[in-house]
């Protein structure tokens, strides 16, 4: 008979091998410290942009006229968020499967697509929704449709990530909502969600698993 020592190492490698099925542990948490400082550069790019239009009140409680004021500003805002977002993906894909390679594992698999999946899903959503209250002209609604709807995504894919992904979600959706009454303040609660939060989740991810 095995001893009741033998008996804990078996269950916990078996343990291990269902939480490697069943998650995907090879998220870099530099990626997300990445992805937070283009964020921020991205943000302060805008910010610096829009005041080179000299658009008036931005900082108060009507940013959305700003949109108003100087139509072209808005493109030019979308092509910031769109290369903020493909850099950082393209970041993530790289240093996570540099990851999954020191690990001996593979970056596509069942876990993977399973991510994609609960990701697409709230984030087509909100997108939907976002481009929608653009065309109405409700651009205030932008920056905290944004971070809830991305919260979202994040807590749909957190039961194949690390805990704290789910914890960021948390944090994007209170951020969203608080933006929600902050209206003219769109821009820096967009560079604290998607910039200082994924500073501060990331290192910790970083100092917790990839080292």
């Amino acid at each position: 008979m095995k001893s009741q020592q033998e008996i804990t190492d078996d269950l916990a490698s078996v343990r291990s091998m269902m939480e490697k099925s069943s998650k995907f542990l090879s998220l870099s948490g530099l990626s997300g410290i990445l992805a937070g400082v283009y964020a921020l550069a991205g943000s302060a790019f805008a910010y610096f942009l829009s005041m080179s239009m000299r658009v008036p009140n931005y900082r108060t409680g009507s940013d959305y006229h700003i949109i108003r004021k100087a139509p072209d500003l808005l493109w030019q805002l979308v092509v910031i968020a769109l290369g903020v977002f493909v850099i950082s993906i393209a970041t993530g894909i790289i240093l996570s499967s540099r990851k999954a390679q020191k690990q001996g594992q593979t970056l596509w698999n069942t876990s993977t697509y399973r991510i994609i999946v609960n990701l697409i899903i709230p984030l087509a959503t909100g997108g939907i929704v976002i481009v929608t209250q653009i065309v109405y002209g409700n651009f205030e609604f932008v920056a905290p449709g944004c971070l809830v709807f991305y919260g979202l995504a994040l807590i749909a894919a957190s039961p194949n990530l690390y805990e704290e992904v789910r914890y960021l979600g948390y944090s994007e959706i209170i951020l969203g909502i608080v933006c929600g009454f902050l209206p003219g303040y769109g821009l820096f609660f967009w560079a604290a969600g998607f910039g200082i939060f994924h500073i501060f989740y990331g290192a910790i991810m970083f100092r917790k698993y990839d080292r």
